[in-house]
């Protein structure tokens, strides 16, 4: 198994950026990935779980992640810099119709997860296995809804689920230099039920994906890990001394 694609997610819960190479921060995440996150005036999280609207708003960054594109699906994109996120956090602020600010964490992001902080792994195989499933959706749109950051190929479909063990269990691998421990297999909200574009709900998408899920779990994935089987992408953390080292599409994997 090798890398295939490398996305990160500057701003937590917007348009990821689709990377040749990146680094780890010292905090152990992908550099640049969810160090920005929108937040309400009581302090939680403005997010797809929470707030459909957030599959309205596009965006797009420079190659630097200097600088940042947003828009309303056809409306006129404006660009702002994320060295001053004032401007932008009233720009949301009018979008979503109540004020919110904007933080930023570099080292060690915003992650759902703060014991498995690690980027999450999928495989193309997997993304193509499941869209059998769901024959109106196309691949790119299940890429978008469950927005992992490392997508591998050369393997089965649920090859990733090999970088998971028993319960209790951090499973080590490397991925080209970087060490990596696999935690779980990632249980899943709300967001991968709605289409990326508009944030309607697809039928029946919880059910029938558990549904296939256990149905064809793979022998090599620990079924003891699944208390249901709404569960995709492995979640993963990064041991210390990582930092600095570059993960790169082509990197194979090692155990």
């Amino acid at each position: 198994m090798r890398i295939a694609k490398i996305v990160i997610f500057p701003i937590k819960s917007l348009d990821g950026a689709s990377r040749d190479e990146v680094r780890l921060t010292e905090g152990g995440i992908l550099e640049n990935d969810r160090v920005w996150a929108i937040f309400d005036q009581g302090g939680r999280v403005v997010n797809g779980k929470r707030n459909a609207r957030v599959h309205e708003l596009r965006c797009e960054f420079d190659a630097p992640i200097q600088e940042v594109q947003l828009w309303q699906k056809s409306e006129s994109r404006v660009q702002f810099p994320l060295d001053d996120p004032a401007p932008m956090a009233r720009w949301l602020g009018d979008f979503f119709g109540f004020p919110v600010e904007l933080r930023r964490e570099t080292a060690r992001g915003f992650p759902d997860d703060h014991t498995a902080f690690g980027p999450t792994i999928t495989s193309e195989a997997s993304l193509r296995e499941i869209q059998t499933w769901f024959p109106d959706l196309t691949v790119d749109s299940l890429r978008r809804r469950f927005r992992t950051n490392l997508e591998l190929t050369d393997c089965e479909p649920f090859g990733e689920d090999r970088l998971f063990g028993a319960p209790d269990e951090l499973k080590p691998f490397a991925i080209g230099p970087v060490n990596f421990f696999g935690h779980n297999p990632c249980q899943r909200c709300v967001v991968p039920t709605r289409d990326p574009d508009s944030g309607q709900g697809t039928a029946d998408f919880q059910k029938k994906f558990m549904e296939q899920r256990k149905k064809l779990l793979p022998a090599w994935s620990n079924a003891a890990r699944f208390n249901h089987y709404y569960r995709f992408a492995i979640n993963t953390s990064v041991p210390p001394g990582e930092g600095g080292k570059t993960l790169r599409v082509g990197d194979s994997i090692r155990f």
